[in-house]
């Protein structure tokens, strides 16, 4: 059976098994039914997220190994709680080659190795490149021999038998690999990775003998009963995911599935064996439908005006896109041009034509169509490369050509690594629409839009989860609900971000838009986080430093800026009171679509920490260790019938979830349907609302522009007749007709069961 809530902990070192075990009783009295883990096999020695697995046979030593599983399992069990575990079938962690006991015996051994076919290596190429060496001619010299290995640095690498005599570089040379500058990796190298990350090889589990040997110990767990649900990382990546969904569901009978597929707006999914995705796709709907759709017009003069660019967001994802597919992904891009030598100009085609993909990856013949599209429009953008596109697309067509195999694989990581971690950071209109599986240029969802992507979910995918933060969102929930409110006020915004660029200026105005914005959604925040966050911002962009060319000149002017934030008297007193100023409704947008996105079709899961106010910005910064003990402490002083106010400890936040999940857990028939419901009234608009089946979500919409008329004043909600129960107050309601004052008078929100 489906979950009905989960609950994602970043198990890590600094936060092992034990430590997880000790939050079941917490868990339990939250609400959940699953807790929701990271990956728990061994990683590479150090990682602090675990989804580089180095040992797929067990579980790592670093969390507490097998004995901290079954532990924790016992403590799940003893609390009514089962396990959702994180899956990596991607790709397998390398950095550290003697870790990895099957890339060492590669490396050790070549294609002669058993585990030669494990990984997705083009041994065509020659030795295995290894993009390690620093940036220097004379790099090799640095080799050394010690104890039957070959040494770089702290780097270890084996010798192969028989190949250990006379000097460093001939023993180096003998070898089935070559160590490497590290800037040949982008475009030599000759192993699938994840994305652009060499430290991440791609594995081959289209081949049942290594989808045996990276699943076996995941598997086990499921036939003991200690594993309940199965979260698959990065399906797109795979070669087939359909026919390794197909696969995991037979040798996981009963699973709940679900797979970290981004859907781009209105992008459907194959009817593959699973629950569900991971819930970006809600995620863009709740947080839409609390942004004022009438101002977007403000943003873009704003943006205009600041920026000095009309660029428009299909063409800067085109621009970032096809800079992504020709410079970090130039390997892959040239291993599928070698399956073309006789058309020269491949390259250029099919770098276009992954520009131009409007979703991550087709699942030939499943969307089919998306390629069709995309030769349209590299047809219109590139016309000189049209009879080359023609030929190409004839054999992209085709689901049994290595080619189109090679391209499907493609075109999601340019999506990734060009939107997500480039467009994102360049785009800076409005940044509260910058998250995954979202379109940017969407300025906002209407209640229309969002009834009927709730009615479509329960109807097709009703336990797929859904989500508001992950570990890997751009910023959280709060965060981003604080930021709607600037839809609200974009005269105010204007005013201030304009003075401010001007008292903080940065050669950059797009990327300093960008930073205010964070700068407002989390303050008041420590300096060290938001100058890390910039940073990481600004390399990401790529515009005025990047990771692989810092610009130290750039970047000094950078953490200028964002220390006048704090060391500027009065510019610091103006964005502490403009932050101020938002606070307050932002409240109201994060109780709105926390009960919203807890309520609506599919599994609600809770990211760590989120229960009460966070205000995270991207990772490094989501994955902050969590003050449990304080969650549990205000959990305890709810239960006893404290009402909390809606302030700055978030307390009501913790109310509102814990109550919402606790009623999925226990009465599952009251979340069985959904039928949309409106607010009569002059404000009726600011009220969203809808049925499950017995359970009524009422939230407050726009409240900025509520309180400008007045409130709720004669706003009335339709129900049946039936006596009420709201859930977060315990008040009764009777009659045909209530007044949305009267729910929403405690709080924005209310959740409404009927009386037997």
């Amino acid at each position: 059976m489906a979950p009905s809530g989960t609950y994602r902990v970043q198990v890590r070192p600094d936060f092992p098994l034990s430590a997880t075990a000790e939050l079941a009783d917490y868990l339990a009295d939250l609400g959940v039914s699953h807790l929701y883990t990271a990956p728990l096999l061994t990683s590479t020695p150090g990682s602090e997220h675990g989804y580089d697995v180095v040992d797929h046979s067990k579980v790592n030593p670093a969390l507490g190994g097998w004995d901290g599983l079954r532990a924790l399992s016992q403590a799940l069990k003893n609390a009514g709680l089962n396990l959702v575990v994180d899956i990596v079938p991607n790709h397998a962690g390398v950095a550290v080659p003697y870790a990895n006991p099957t890339w060492w015996d590669v490396l050790r051994r070549g294609r002669e190795s058993e585990f030669a076919d494990f990984y997705d290596i083009d041994w065509s190429r020659g030795r295995l490149l290894i993009p390690v060496l620093a940036d220097d001619p004379d790099a090799l010299d640095e080799l050394r021999v010690e104890d039957g290995e070959l040494r770089y640095y702290d780097k270890r690498f084996p010798i192969a038998d028989g190949t250990g005599e006379g000097t460093p570089r001939e023993v180096h040379d003998r070898q089935h690999y070559e160590l490497v500058n590290w800037t040949r990796g982008d475009s030599e190298l000759n192993y699938r990775r994840f994305f652009a990350i060499v430290d991440l090889a791609g594995l081959r589990v289209e081949d049942p003998r290594v989808f045996e040997a990276t699943h076996a110990e995941i598997l086990r767990w499921h036939r003991e009963g200690i594993v309940d649900g199965i979260r698959v990382d990065h399906p797109d990546g795979l070669r087939d995911p359909g026919q390794y969904l197909d696969r995991l569901h037979e040798a996981a009978p009963g699973a709940w599935l679900v797979i970290e597929k981004i859907l781009e707006p209105g992008e459907e999914m194959p009817a593959w064996p699973v629950a569900g995705t991971t819930g970006y796709d809600a995620l863009a709907e709740v947080g839409g439908v609390f942004v004022d759709t009438s101002t977007e017009a403000f943003f873009d003069t704003l943006d205009r005006h600041l920026t000095g660019s009309e660029r428009s967001w299909p063409d800067l994802v085109h621009e970032a896109k096809r800079t992504v597919a020709t410079t970090l992904l130039a390997a892959e891009l040239a291993r599928m041009a070698r399956l073309v030598p006789e058309i020269e100009a491949a390259p250029q085609a099919l770098a276009e034509l992954a520009a131009c993909f409007p979703v991550y990856r087709s699942y030939l013949p499943f969307g089919s169509r998306h390629l069709a599209k995309a030769r349209s429009e590299a047809g219109r953008r590139r016309p000189q490369l049209i009879p080359v596109l023609d030929q190409l697309t004839g054999r992209l067509r085709n689901p049994a050509d290595e080619l189109a195999v090679r391209f499907q694989q493609f075109t999601g990581a340019v999506m990734a690594k060009g939107v997500e971690d480039t467009a994102f950071y360049r785009w800076t209109r409005f940044t509260a629409r910058n998250e995954v599986g979202n379109d940017p240029a969407k300025f906002g969802v209407s209640p229309d839009e969002f009834h009927e992507a709730s009615d479509e979910r329960h109807r097709k995918w009703p336990t797929s989860m859904t989500t508001l933060s992950t570990h890997d969102t751009k910023r959280s929930e709060d965060v981003r609900a604080r930021l709607a409110v600037l839809a609200e006020v974009p005269g105010d915004w204007t005013e201030v971000v304009r003075r401010w660029v001007r008292v903080a200026p940065l050669p950059d105005p797009a990327l300093a838009h960008l930073v205010w914005q964070a700068a407002v959604g989390a303050w008041p925040i420590e300096r060290e986080r938001l100058q890390a966050y910039a940073l990481k911002a600004a390399r990401e962009a790529a515009t005025g430093t990047s990771w692989q060319h810092p610009d130290e000149t750039f970047e000094a002017a950078l953490r200028a800026m964002v220390d006048k934030m704090y060391d500027d008297p009065a510019l610091n007193r103006e964005l502490t009171d403009f932050a101020a100023s938002i606070t307050p409704p932002g409240w109201s947008n994060s109780l709105g679509q926390k009960l919203v996105q807890l309520t609506m079709p599919g599994v609600p899961d809770v990211y760590q920490g989120t229960e009460l106010w966070d205000y995270s910005l991207v990772d490094p910064d989501n994955r902050r260790p969590v003050d449990f003990s304080q969650r549990r402490e205000l959990l305890a002083r709810i239960d006893d019938g404290w009402l909390p106010p809606v302030d700055d400890t978030g307390a009501a936040k913790l109310l509102v979830t814990s109550r919402t999940m606790r009623l999925r857990r226990q009465r599952p028939e009251l979340f069985a349907s959904y039928r949309p419901l409106f607010a009569e009234g002059r404000v009726g608009e600011h009220a969203l609302a809808f049925d499950r089946g017995g359970a009524v979500a009422v939230a407050t919409r726009l409240p900025v522009g509520l309180s400008r008329h007045g409130g709720w004043g004669d706003t009335t909600l339709s129900l049946d007749g039936h006596s009420w129960l709201e859930v977060f107050t315990n008040t009764s309601y009777g009659g045909n007709k209530l007044q949305v004052s009267e729910l929403l008078r405690t709080y924005p929100v209310a959740l409404l069961v009927k009386e037997t």
